[in-house]
């Protein structure tokens, strides 16, 4: 029997990888002979960070991923020598940062015979960094393999995906998220609102359900409708009372960026740990609390256009219900703006004041 294999099926690096069996199947089955590239495919929170840790660790690892030696234990940590992840530092990946991962892949592995570059998020990517990486992607040296992760398939990046191995990443069922969280330790009212809310994001299910204000969070939004009397100054009232419900949301979210700082600070005082920048944690905390901010107010929304489909599902006919009609078509119109990152205030206050009271 191969040993490699006979480690892997045995290991539990891949345990993180919640709902992916399809891709966890794919990845395992490449670990005796990888390709030069694998696309992972899928939506934010789908865990496709965690298992290409694993897949790093064990195509580094001598026995395919034993989740115990150094080997494994570093990759899975974000912190060995031979894998190296970049994560973009604006917009989206700049030439510049395409320079810089052209370069990395030209260099030797420091510790082994190969290395493995994690390149996140690059669904955001400028055009011209995608021509700049397509012959580093397509023809690495022997021995690095890359994994581009992706929550989405975007025209720049089609060419640079058409070179590599897909390993497809799914929305992850409310009854897995839940059963994940249940696990955990969280009690079932908690999961079951958390995976509801979540939508298939098991990362976002699990801050959720650390967050003591989701259901009052949840029935604030809920409860718009009925609380609008036609008035602005009930409008500013409500979107004042919204968006600090939103911030006080994240603070599951900043206490967790304290810690990893705070880990980030120990291990850079060691003697002898490799020296690197403090920014990219910076600015990836900056990016979840931006996305974080964006799903919340994309919840809120859909749980306000949810009261006002309840109320048609009544039976509500004549202008009535064409208003309320109406006001769940301005409410997912506002939901597809926000990812163009609006003026919170002014579109929730604008939104508001076009929509009918309920009574």
């Amino acid at each position: 029997m191969n040993t490699r294999r006979s480690a892997a099926r045995e290991a539990d690096i891949w345990a993180p990888s919640v709902g992916q069996e399809e891709a966890v199947a794919l990845l395992r089955h490449a670990i005796d002979a990888p390709v030069h590239a694998y696309l992972f495919l899928g939506p934010a929170g789908t865990g496709k960070r965690r298992t290409a840790r694993a897949f790093a660790a064990a195509l580094l690892c001598e026995h395919a991923g034993c989740g115990a030696c150094r080997n494994c234990t570093l990759a899975l940590h974000g912190e060995h020598p031979d894998v190296t992840e970049v994560e973009r530092e604006g917009a989206a990946i700049s030439r510049a940062q395409a320079d810089q991962i052209i370069r990395t892949a030209s260099m030797s592995p420091v510790e082994g015979s190969r290395k493995v570059l994690i390149l996140d998020e690059f669904h955001l990517l400028h055009a011209e960094a995608a021509a700049r990486l397509l012959k580093t992607v397509e023809e690495p040296p022997a021995g690095t393999v890359f994994c581009v992760l992706a929550d989405q398939l975007v025209p720049d990046l089609v060419t640079i995906a058409s070179r590599c191995v897909r390993v497809p990443f799914h929305s992850v069922p409310d009854d897995v998220v839940i059963a994940a969280l249940r696990s955990e330790g969280i009690d079932e009212a908690t999961a079951t609102e958390s995976a509801r809310v979540a939508a298939g994001d098991l990362d976002r299910a699990r801050l959720l359900s650390s967050d003591p204000g989701l259901f009052t969070r949840r029935a604030a939004f809920a409860t718009v409708p009925q609380r609008l009397n036609g008035t602005g100054n009930r409008v500013m009232q409500l979107c004042d009372e919204l968006l600090r419900l939103i911030d006080d949301a994240a603070d599951p979210l900043r206490k967790r960026h304290e810690e990893e700082a705070a880990e980030l600070e120990a291990r850079l005082a060691q003697p002898g740990e490799r020296k690197s920048s403090r920014k990219p944690l910076e600015d990836r905390h900056k990016r979840e609390l931006r996305r974080h901010r964006t799903d919340e107010l994309r919840a809120g929304l859909g749980a306000i256009a949810s009261t006002y489909r309840d109320r048609l599902v009544q039976g509500v006919e004549g202008r009535r219900g064409l208003e309320e009609a109406d006001a769940v078509d301005r409410i997912m119109h506002a939901i597809e703006h926000l990812d163009r990152n609006p003026n919170e205030p002014l579109m929730l206050q604008s939104l508001l004041l076009t929509l009918p009271p309920l009574t």
